[in-house]
């Protein structure tokens, strides 16, 4: 394993159990053992860097300081695009995340998965429940609803490539801030850092190509299945449900039948905010927090 030291944060890379070179972000390695680690994985062509600010104030907390580990899957950020474009599917992901808890000795976490990685925690719900400690899924659950798919199929189908960063930050300020009335000049530029890359031909959109094009070629006209068997499976592990207030993709219907089937569960709504709601801000952290230290 591969480690740097940045801004509050080492750099690992492992090998995922099929080979490919895999990168995570690791906050507070340092941090007393007592207090569980938090994972966090994040959406579909998104990346560790997403969950910064949160994984901070997580493993900075002057009360309980944790171990924050943040993971790039499989063509996305730092993480080493694979030749086989199949692989880019929930049940490969959902292993690699089980690859990061074993090569990071983490045998029990709080777990964070914003969309796409709160579907692949569904799966780990099934496949390996002792390890969830507690979930946090970020505007997803076991039903996704066709409006908020074609919204997101449509954004990638028409993706414009920015000059500089601020043109990223006001492109993406024209594509969301219907959903996110809520975000400062900050937040945009923030949210342009982590969704493109620098590189010698300009900034790029940080994932594989073959990530889009597969959710560009999908046809959303029928539901996909749903996931209440594997969601089921999280009944005894404590969860909390936060949904952007503006959100096409959680439903409020699905939520309500989230907590009648899991009645412990707390809701939170991130006023404001649309898919997938950001996580460092303001009441949404303060009580990621607390959910944590209830533990």
């Amino acid at each position: 394993m591969f480690s740097n030291t940045a801004d509050g944060f080492e750099e690992k890379t492992y090998l995922s159990a099929d080979g490919l070179k895999l990168y995570a972000r690791n906050y507070g390695a340092e941090n007393p053992a007592a207090s569980l680690p938090v994972i966090c994985f994040p959406g579909l062509t998104r990346n560790s860097r997403d969950f910064h600010e949160l994984a901070l104030m997580l493993s900075k907390d002057l009360e309980r300081p944790r171990h924050v580990i943040a993971l790039d899957s499989r063509g996305r950020g730092r993480s080493a695009w694979d030749d086989n474009k199949q692989n880019y599917n929930l049940a490969v992901e959902a292993t690699d995340v089980l690859t990061a808890c074993a090569t990071f000795g983490i045998t029990r976490a709080a777990f964070i998965g914003t969309s796409r990685g709160g579907l692949i925690l569904h799966l780990i719900a099934e496949m390996k429940p002792e390890l969830l400690a507690s979930v946090i899924l970020n505007d997803v659950g076991p039903v996704l609803e066709p409006e908020g798919l074609r919204h997101i199929q449509g954004y990638l189908a028409n993706q414009r490539r920015p000059r500089d960063w601020d043109e990223a930050a006001r492109l993406l300020r024209e594509l969301h801030e219907a959903e996110f009335p809520v975000l400062s000049t900050d937040d945009w530029r923030c949210m342009a850092c982590a969704i493109y890359r620098d590189t010698t031909d300009g900034l790029v959109a940080d994932f594989d190509p073959a990530i889009a094009e597969a959710i560009i070629a999908a046809d959303f006209s029928q539901p996909l299945p749903d996931l209440w068997k594997q969601f089921d499976a999280m009944a005894e592990i404590p969860l909390l449900i936060i949904r952007g207030e503006n959100s096409k993709l959680l439903s409020k219907a699905t939520v309500e039948e989230m907590l009648r089937r899991h009645p412990a569960a707390r809701q939170l709504i991130a006023r404001h905010q649309g898919h997938a709601p950001l996580l460092h801000r303001d009441d949404v952290a303060a009580k990621i927090r607390r959910f944590l230290h209830d533990l």
